[in-house]
Order: C-alpha cells, then structure tokens, then sequence
C-alpha cells in the first residue's frame, strides 16, 4: 500500500483518506502588499467566507463584515458545495444561519494547520519578502552565473549581497553547461576551470576551444586553486599519483564537469584509461559530495579541491593548480552588474576572504583578460580533437 505523508495530527484519518482517495490537494499562492497582519497565516477565501458566517450568523451579516455583497458570498458558497460535494451551511427556518458538521471541521482543521505551521509560515513569508525587496530596491543588482561547482563563489555570493548589495544568481552545474548556458543566452556569466598551463591540456582544448571565441567571450579573472586527490585520514593506502588509483576505490564527477575532464586528461598522460581506475563509474554532483563519499567509506580516494578535504577532515595530495575563469559575451562586460562584480573581485577584502580558503589565493581577480593569452589554443597549429576516454 502506497503511504502518504501524514501530518502528525489526525493519522488514522488522514490515512484512511488516502486509502480512499479523498485527500484533497492544496495550492499556496501569495500576494504583494505594503504590509500584512501581524499573524502569520495563508490565507483561504472558503474559510474566511465559513468564518464570517459562523460569527456573524447570516449571509448578509458574513457579505457586510468581508466587504462583499451577497450575490458574491452565496454564489461562491454554492460553487464550493458543489466542487466539495458537501453542505457548508445549515438553514433552519427563523434561526440564524449555522455551518454543517463538516463546515465546523473545517476550520477546525484549518486552526489546527495554522497553529502547527504558523513558525514555517513566519520563515516563508520573511524569505519571500526578502527575495522581492531586491526587486524594489533600485540600488540592488542580480548577476545570473552557471558555474562548474566551486566553494569560493559560494563565499562570494553572502560577500557580494553584504558589500555591495549585488545578488549573484548562482547555477552550479559542469563547465560544459555553464559555458552553453552562457552562449544561449540563459545566464550573464559562466564559470569554468583550466590547469595550467592551458596550452598543455588538449582535452580541455578539444571541450572548450569551439565554444569560445576570440572577440565575442571576455575573460574575468576569478582564482588560482589546487586540484589533488581527496583521501581519508593518514592517507592509509599511500596514493601519490594517478597511477596510484589502480588500487583504489574511485569516486568521479559527472561527465561534462570541469574535474572529469581533468580527471581524462591526467588519465591520458600516465597513458591509462577510465577502466584502469576501481569506481570510475561513480559519479558524484559536487566536490563536497565526493568526499562525503570517502567520509562514508563508499570510496577510497576522489579528485577535487582542497578546500573541500579540508571541510570534511580528510586528507590530500596536491597534484596540480588550475585557474578558475568567470567569461561573459562582450556586450555584457561593462553592464552594471558585470561591473560591480569585478570591482569587488579587486577588492582587497575580498581577496582576503579567498586568500583564507584552504588551496585558494587570489589570481588577477576581477580583471579583464585576453582570451588568446590565457587559452592559446587558437594560435596552435590546427590537430584533430582529442576525444575523452568516456566510462
């Protein structure tokens, strides 16, 4: 028997319900005002019509005391008995009007929902009027990033909104989607990443170079960061290097991710392939949640960043620095919010922040930079792509 989810009231009820099939669904919506009652409450028109008409007694009393006239009060009664399939009102002639058993349970299940969920409805309520003060705001700006997940942009984003009212719309996702995310027009800014030097990477030359071009992308300068192997404290089966992970239980990232193609392309310099590698087939989101993997004893080793090892109290070997690029379209550089992203990119407390970042430092942040100096790969002689060893 399929369960339900089942609200800590009521559960005999409410299970035998769905067993049934007569749970009805519920639909939040909200609205804009300059202010709303001290009570936190999602409000209902059914039950705001019952609760008029039980205090008041009549239809006509329930229409004066909303602001509504009649016509609408009993129309709307009339359609929601039909739409519920049950009675609301009872009419017994010379007496005032009273609700039905089951316009009395009702509200009593509505106060019994408000008052368990009036905290979780505060928090929305707050969280919402957060989110659209920005809009009303017009010295608040928002900056759509796709990203190839990183753990100083994280960093960034509470920095930016404190130091410069700039709201960064972050999408973490592969480098491969943040940079065609960025050229379909989805987002104002893509991140992506590169061991240095970048010429020396054919993969990411092969992955990258027909996805940017020279004059129409522009580089930002964003970080330097180490790149190695996460392993677990102490390092118990003493990794070193990649030939190393033969003998090791991997955790990879997902194809199209930044670190997989890393992970390829230091594969193909020892002259191995994915195979060669225990778990290469386990895929994992996110830096963070391939050292949780190693944490839970689910794998060995994994590659990331530091800052991540760090983080969960496991060890690591460096391998190799990278450096981390923010590119937008041209068009898009001088743009307000571009603009006031690579002014707190220079600052000095900002770099100071990411200087604290285990296996972080500063990298001519917040600079524009060429693209064929950083990435010389359009001045190298024309070759034949070179295809990732895929798993």
């Amino acid at each position: 028997m399929r369960r339900c989810a089942a609200p800590a009231w009521g559960q005999a009820s409410y299970e035998r319900s769905c067993i049934l099939g007569l749970v009805h669904k519920v639909e939040l919506s909200y609205s804009l005002a300059t202010q709303r009652p001290v009570a936190a409450r999602i409000r209902n028109a059914l039950i705001e019509l019952l609760h008029a008409v039980n205090s008041e007694g009549s239809i006509s009393g329930a229409a004066r005391a909303l602001g509504l006239s009649y016509r609408h009060v009993w129309g709307e009664l009339r359609r929601w008995e039909a739409e519920l399939g049950q009675p609301f009102i009872v009419w017994d002639k010379g007496q005032p009007a009273r609700l039905t058993p089951f316009g009395q349970k009702l509200l009593w299940a509505e106060r019994q929902a408000q008052a368990r969920l009036a905290p979780q409805i505060e928090a929305l309520h707050a969280d919402l009027e957060r989110a659209f003060a920005v809009a009303f705001d017009p010295e608040a700006q928002v900056l759509t990033l796709f990203a190839s997940h990183d753990d100083a942009l994280s960093l960034l984003r509470d920095h930016a909104v404190a130091r410069s009212r700039l709201h960064l719309d972050i999408r973490f996702c592969g480098s491969v989607d943040a940079i065609s995310a960025l050229n379909e027009g989805r987002c104002a800014l893509a991140g992506f990443h590169v061991a240095e030097p970048a010429a020396a990477m054919p993969l990411a030359r092969a992955t990258y170079q027909p996805m940017l071009q020279p004059g129409r992308h522009k580089l930002v300068g964003f970080a330097r960061r180490t790149q190695g192997l996460l392993v677990a404290p102490g390092n118990p089966l003493h990794l070193r290097n990649m030939r190393d992970l033969a003998r090791a239980r991997f955790a990879n990232r997902a194809l199209g991710s930044g670190t997989r193609l890393l992970f390829d392309e230091l594969l193909q310099r020892e002259g191995m392939a994915a195979p060669d590698v225990p778990g290469h087939g386990h895929d994992e989101p996110s830096h963070s949640a391939v050292a949780q993997a190693i944490v839970s004893g689910a794998a060995d080793a994994g590659l990331g960043i530091e800052a991540a090892a760090h983080a969960h109290g496991l060890d690591f070997v460096p391998l190799l620095h990278e450096h981390y690029h923010l590119v937008c379209l041209k068009d898009a550089l001088d743009q307000p919010a571009t603009l006031a992203l690579r002014g707190l990119l220079a600052d000095a407390g900002w770099q100071a922040l990411l200087q604290g970042l285990p296996g972080y430092e500063p990298w001519r942040s917040g600079e524009v930079l060429s693209l064929r100096e950083e990435l010389p790969w359009w001045d190298l002689p024309p070759k034949r792509a070179v295809r990732s060893r895929r798993s």
